[in-house]
C-alpha cells in the first residue's frame, strides 16, 4: 500500500534553523498527531509536504507523487490549513466557497452545507467581521469541503474558545472515520491529539525525537514510585527516561515498562510503591529532556 507520505532523510536549513534527517511515514487512512514547542519544525515540516518549500536533502513522496517535481498533481489531493492563513476580508464566506469550488472538482456542496450548520458560521457574512474562532471555522470548512484524500492541519485548535474547539474536534473525528483519509495534524494541546491520532511524532529542536504508534507509548510509559535509596547508575539503564530522588523517595519515569522491572528495582534496594500511567505531555517532556528516544 502505498503511504500518505514518506519522508527519507529530509533536511531544510534556514539562517537560524535546521529540521534534520527526518525519515517519517503516514500509512494511508491513518492519522498522526504531531508534537513539539514553538520552533520545532512542526511547520516546516508541514510546508515541505505541501510543495510550499524545498527540502535541501533527502526526499519528499506525498499520495504517490514526489515532490516538488509532480506538486501540482499531488496537491488536488491535499487539503491545508493554518492559523496564518488569510481569507479575503472584504468578501463572504460564500464568495469563498464559490471560488474553491470552482478550483477543485472534488467539492462536495452538501456536506460544505452541513457544515456552515455545525460550525454555526453565516455564508452570507463577510469574513471581515468573523471572529478568530469562525476564521478558523471557515478555514476549516474550505479545506474539508473538498474532500480531500491528505488533510495537513497546522494548529487547528489554537485560540478557541472551548466550545469552538470541540465543534472542530467533532468535525474532525467525522472526518477521520473515512478510512482512506489520512490526517497530519500539529497541535500544542496534547489532549486533542491524544484523543484523535492513531500515532504519535515528537519534533524537537529540528530533530525527530520519537514516532510510534499512540497506544504504544500510552502502554509501555510508567510513573514508578518507589522507596528506598538512588542506587548508582539507575539512570542509565535503557528504559529509564528519568530518575530523581526526595528523601527516601525515588520517582523513575520508565520507557518501557516490563513486569520484571519492580524484582530489579528490589534487588538493588527499592521497593515499588506504584506504577501510574502517564499522559502525552508529560511523556513529550520527559522524551526531550532525556535526549534519547521513546
Amino acid at each position: 500500500m502505498t503511504p500518505a507520505f514518506s519522508l527519507s532523510g529530509i533536511s531544510k536549513r534556514y539562517p537560524d534553523f535546521t529540521l534534520q534527517d527526518i525519515h517519517l511515514q503516514l500509512p494511508e487512512g491513518q492519522v498522526m498527531g504531531l508534537v513539539g514547542a514553538n520552533g520545532a519544525g512542526k511547520t516546516t515540516l508541514l510546508r515541505l509536504l505541501t510543495g510550499l518549500a524545498a527540502a535541501d536533502a533527502g526526499s519528499v513522496e506525498v499520495l504517490g507523487h514526489r515532490l516538488p517535481e509532480a506538486q501540482v498533481a499531488a496537491k488536488c489531493d491535499i487539503g491545508f490549513a493554518s492559523e496564518d492563513m488569510r481569507l479575503y476580508k472584504g468578501q463572504s464566506l460564500r464568495w469563498h466557497m464559490d471560488l474553491v469550488s470552482r478550483i477543485y472538482p472534488g467539492w462536495d456542496a452538501t456536506y460544505a452545507e452541513q457544515l456552515l450548520k455545525r460550525f454555526d458560521v453565516r455564508a452570507d457574512q463577510k469574513v471581515g467581521g468573523f471572529s478568530h474562532g469562525q476564521r478558523v471555522k471557515a478555514l476549516l470548512l474550505l479545506c474539508l469541503a473538498r474532500r480531500p484524500r491528505l488533510l495537513l492541519l497546522d494548529e487547528p485548535t489554537t485560540g478557541l474558545d472551548p466550545v469552538a474547539r470541540m465543534e472542530v474536534l467533532e468535525a474532525l473525528a467525522d472526518v477521520l472515520r473515512d478510512e482512506q483519509r489520512s490526517v497530519l495534524f500539529s497541535s500544542h494541546n496534547t489532549h486533542d491529539i491524544e484523543q484523535l491520532a492513531d500515532s504519535i511524532t515528537f519534533l524537537h529542536q529540528g530533530r525527530l525525537v520519537a514516532s510510534a504508534d499512540k497506544d504504544r507509548f500510552l502502554e509501555s510509559w510508567r510513573r514508578v514510585v518507589c522507596q528506598g535509596s538512588m542506587p548508582d547508575g539507575l539512570a542509565a539503564w535503557p528504559e529509564v527516561a528519568s530518575a530523581r530522588a526526595n528523601g527516601s523517595v525515588v520517582e523513575i519515569k520508565v520507557r518501557a515498562w516490563n513486569d520484571d522491572l519492580p524484582g530489579r528495582l528490589a534487588a538493588q534496594g527499592l521497593q515499588v510503591q506504584r506504577s501510574d500511567a502517564m499522559n502525552l505531555e508529560d511523556i513529550f517532556i520527559t522524551s526531550v529532556r532525556s535526549g534519547a528516544p521513546a
